[in-house]
């Protein structure tokens, strides 16, 4: 990142608030609602990965502990439940651990250009199902352990496999402790992934972890905010905005891809 432009260097710290909004705001969507952006100003999604990864280590972590402490203030000294479902979490990474890591060796050994378009596919897919109304369901075990499957080889691939993963957890998960397992799983698929970018010598970028972490953070707090009232109204609208975006984003990145 150190030959891109000013302006570069100003989209890029843009999308990382937007990314720390739709992080902390929807459980998911750090990744997969900001390296279409990410991607358009610089298209190499290792250069972005690391980055984006050891935001979603460090939020996660901090979001998680937050509302245990919330949630212990509020029980009074009584018993806390936490708000991490362990049993089910241990479940669904017995399912998804291995294809995670087919994917990250996938990731390391595609080139950028191949990754690229591989990730805009996906969230065009994404993008239609967000716009159509018709979010990605599962209605039978083996369909849960093929969306799990799925969802844990795009992650290892793209950090992108978050709607399939959520399609399974969302309908085995009470609402309140939804979003902190789903943050407790993406932690530990993303400390694979980091450990896998360390064995293979990926650059890190961590001189930029230190004007981009204050921008992810002013979107983490934004989207703490969001998530509070989003619990209290209708989605849809949100989504279906969101999905056009994407839509459009994504269709500009396969164009220049194959246009060159």
């Amino acid at each position: 990142m150190s030959d891109l432009s000013l302006i570069q260097y100003v989209l890029i710290a843009l999308v990382f608030v937007w990314s720390g909004f739709v992080r902390s705001g929807l459980a998911f969507g750090g990744a997969v609602l900001a390296l279409p952006f990410l991607l358009l100003i610089h298209n190499d999604p290792l250069v972005y990965l690391p980055i984006i990864s050891v935001h979603l280590l460090i939020f996660s972590s901090l979001t998680i502990w937050m509302n245990h402490r919330k949630q212990a203030a509020q029980a009074g000294g009584g018993d806390v439940s936490g708000t991490v479902d362990w049993r089910y979490l241990g479940k669904i990474l017995g399912i998804m651990i291995v294809p995670k890591i087919i994917g990250v060796f996938g990731l390391i050994t595609f080139p950028a250009v191949v990754m690229s378009s591989i990730i805009f596919v996906i969230v065009s897919v994404y993008a239609m199902s967000y716009i159509l109304n018709k979010p990605f369901r599962s209605k039978s075990p083996f369909v849960d352990t093929v969306f799990l499957m799925l969802g844990g080889y795009i992650s290892g691939t793209s950090l992108i496999g978050a709607p399939l993963v959520i399609a399974v957890v969302a309908q085995h998960l009470p609402r309140e402790r939804l979003r902190d397992t789903l943050f407790a799983l993406w932690f530990i698929l993303v400390t694979i992934k980091m450990g896998a970018f360390v064995w293979a010598g990926i650059d890190l970028q961590l001189v930029h972890h230190l004007w981009l972490l204050p921008c992810a953070a002013v979107g983490h707090v934004i989207g703490l905010w969001f998530h509070e009232r989003m619990l209290k109204s209708e989605p849809t609208v949100f989504f279906r905005f969101l999905g056009v975006v994407l839509l459009v984003v994504s269709s500009l990145g396969l164009w220049r891809g194959i246009t060159g």
